[in-house]
Formats: C-alpha cells, sequence, structure tokens
C-alpha cells in the first residue's frame, strides 16, 4: 500500500485531489497536524514518509516543499507552475507520446500541466509533431474556463453574498501577454514562439473550452475539417482520456457548444469545426479535472503501475 501527502490539501486542486483518493483501497493518505501544515519541519517529516507526495501550493512554495525532500524513492507530483519546462521533470500529460508516458511511468518528479495549457497542447502538439502546421505558426489560443480556475481569492469574490455585480458578466484578462502557462505552451507543443492568448473566466464554477483557429493558407498540409478531425481521432486512438467527437458536434448541439460540459469529468473531449479556408480545433474538459486534480491522479496511477483511470471519472 502507497503511502501519500497531499501538501496543500485545502486549495481547489487538493481538495479535488483528495476527493478522487478517498476512495481507495491501495493508498494510505498522511495527514498533517492543520496547525502545522506550513511548518517546514513538520513537511519534510511527511514528504519523505511518503511514497509519492502532491504540492498544490504556489510557486515558491513548491520549490521550497522539493528542498526538503531527502528520500530518493518519494515521487513528487508538482501541480504549480514552477517546474513545468525544466527538462528533468516529466511533463505530465501521457497521451502526447510514448515518450511522454514511459518518462512519467519512470520519474521522480512529474509536473502537472497547466490547465490552459493541457488544453492547447493537446491540439497543437499532434499538429506540429506531424507536421500538419510550422514551428513558426502565429497561433492565436482564446479560451474560456469557470472561476474555480482562478483559486480561492477568485472563488470567494464569485461566490460571496451581495457580490459585485461585474462578475455577473464574462473577466477577460491577461492583455499584457504575459499568463503564467505560457512558457509551457511554446515549449510542450513545439511552437518556435509564444502564443496570442486571450483567456477569459465567467459565472459558472467549473469546465472549460480552449480553441485554436487555422488558416488553412498556413497550414503545411492543408486539410478539410473532416480531415483534420480524423487526423485528432488517428493521433489519440486508444487515448481513453481524450476522445474526438464526431464532425459536426456542434450542429447537433443546436450551432453552439457550452464549456461547461465536462465539468466534473476527468477526461478531455477535441472538436474540430469551421471550413475549407478556416479551421476551428477546440479542447472541452474540466479545469479541475484534466486541467488539474485530475491530471495529477493520472500520473499517480501510472507512477503507481495501475490503470491510469482508476478512481477517476471517464
Amino acid at each position: 500500500m502507497k503511502k501519500i501527502f497531499v501538501d496543500g490539501s485545502e486549495g481547489t486542486t487538493g481538495l479535488r485531489i483528495n476527493e478522487r483518493l478517498s476512495l481507495r483501497d491501495d493508498i494510505e493518505i498522511l495527514k498533517i497536524d492543520p496547525e502545522k501544515r506550513k511548518d517546514s519541519d513538520e513537511i519534510r517529516k511527511f514528504i519523505n514518509a511518503s511514497d509519492i507526495t502532491f504540492l498544490c501550493l504556489p510557486d515558491a512554495a513548491a520549490i521550497e516543499a522539493v528542498s526538503l525532500c531527502e528520500n530518493p524513492d518519494t515521487v513528487i507530483i508538482d501541480a504549480s507552475t514552477a517546474h513545468r519546462t525544466l527538462e528533468d521533470w516529466a511533463y505530465g500529460f501521457p497521451e502526447l507520446s510514448e515518450a511522454h508516458e514511459e518518462k512519467i511511468k519512470n520519474s521522480k518528479r512529474i509536473a502537472v500541466p497547466g490547465c490552459y495549457a493541457s488544453g492547447f497542447i493537446a491540439l497543437a502538439y499532434p499538429l506540429i509533431s506531424e507536421g500538419i502546421i510550422p514551428a513558426d505558426y502565429p497561433a492565436a489560443v482564446f479560451a474560456v474556463s469557470g472561476y474555480s480556475g482562478g483559486g480561492k481569492k477568485l472563488i470567494a469574490a464569485y461566490e460571496e453574498e451581495g457580490r459585485d455585480k461585474k462578475f455577473d458578466s464574462a473577466r477577460m484578462y491577461a492583455w499584457g501577454q504575459s499568463h503564467k502557462h505560457l512558457k509551457e505552451m511554446k515549449k510542450i507543443s513545439g511552437l518556435s514562439g509564444e502564443p496570442l492568448f486571450s483567456p477569459l473566466t465567467t459565472n459558472y464554477h467549473s469546465g472549460m473550452i480552449v480553441q485554436f483557429p487555422l488558416h488553412a493558407g498556413l497550414m503545411k498540409k492543408r486539410m478539410k475539417p473532416e480531415e483534420l478531425r480524423d487526423f485528432f481521432a488517428g493521433f489519440y486512438k486508444g487515448k481513453k482520456f481524450l476522445n474526438v467527437l464526431p464532425f459536426g458536434t456542434e450542429a447537433e448541439a443546436g450551432g453552439a457548444l457550452f464549456s461547461d460540459a465536462c465539468a466534473g469529468y476527468d477526461g478531455m473531449e477535441i472538436i474540430v469545426s469551421g471550413n475549407e479556408e478556416r479551421l476551428m480545433v477546440a479542447s472541452r474538459f474540466d479545469n479541475l479535472g484534466k486541467g488539474a486534480s485530475g491530471a495529477a491522479v493520472q500520473c499517480m496511477n501510472l507512477a503507481m503501475g495501475c490503470d491510469m483511470a482508476k478512481g477517476l471519472n471517464i
């Protein structure tokens, strides 16, 4: 039985991880005294007593926590931004390639992808790695997420009684093009430059859509949208966490797709639409599922050598 420690278990990611692990009979959750959850010496004890430690912390705290690990057998699964682009850390998106999956299985250091980054990389990595678009494609990304992706402070702003009426409308941000997910979006996808990124949150708890528009004239291999849908279906064939929807899905849904449709789900849907000149590829998932906690538990399952979907909603 594996011993598991969740450092930062009071945040949204930590809470969802604990929820997913609560019914498991193959692990033991190590629980720190709440009054000592920020005590470095106590944290050190729990990290080194664990087989696997989840870090659900701000970047600086995650870096400090890693420095406390002295047990060479402890696997660290970090949900922060701190280690996602480092070569000696496995990037926790096994569906991208066999190499990604094997590195997760064999690594003691695993970085959980960011939510927006997961949605974009799921679309861009196959296109670039298979030569459909060039690495210097002028990528633009548009995304909408539930407010739970913003952490406790933003959740409180949306859920407080008598909240500011401005939160009834879409909250568009990251205007300065310095969003913390941009570095991994560039590096992991294989882009030569960071994409233009326009995210927004709005008045619902969880679930998101990430959109990546494509101009057919800028593609290395020009495809009709139906052909592009089949390309993604082939790339992710057999990947239970990635579901490429039939072409025309949005038409069957009345011409619209709703961003909260995957709330509570730990996988991801891929949608392809558009016409022969302008194509749209999109990913839909839960920002706390495949975008955070679900991905973290999936990585834990791989590290443990069990079914990747164990304990998850797939």
